[in-house]
């Protein structure tokens, strides 16, 4: 899919009955949850969220954009792939898929940066998340 970007994270999604709406097909809002945790396995390669808050700062969501194709229900076995496409010295951008064999249930894309906790705004990225993509 993001043949542009880093493919950095992939994981077996589990379905839960929590997951599902009342049609009996994964809710739209769950997808958002799943990139989350799927971003949230690439940042932990490189920095804890224990570190980041000894350095007072925390990655923030700027936008998320998601273009659902296929619904996903409880027999579906996904699987959820991340790339990062984008990091530079203020934001980042990563691309989703969300499939199960050939089938891609839902594609999607968001824009991120880091926030200073103390002066409560924007700042840079961290180095590490800056070079990654050199």
């Amino acid at each position: 899919m993001a043949e542009e970007g880093l493919l950095v994270a992939e994981k077996e999604i589990e379905v839960n009955n929590y997951d599902i709406d009342a049609m009996g097909i994964v809710s739209n809002i769950v997808y958002v949850r799943w990139f989350e945790d799927l971003r949230t396995v690439f940042i932990n390669k490189y920095m804890t969220f224990s570190e980041m808050m000894n350095q007072h700062i925390s990655p923030i969501l700027m936008k998320t954009e998601i273009e659902y194709k296929v619904p996903i229900t409880i027999h579906d076995q996904p699987v959820g792939r991340c790339w990062y496409v984008q990091g530079g010295r203020m934001k980042w951008v990563f691309k989703f898929e969300i499939a199960s064999g050939d089938k891609i249930h839902c594609i999607g894309q968001q824009t991120g940066g880091f926030f200073d906790l103390e002066r409560q705004r924007i700042t840079k990225m961290p180095a590490i998340f800056q070079d990654i993509l050199k």
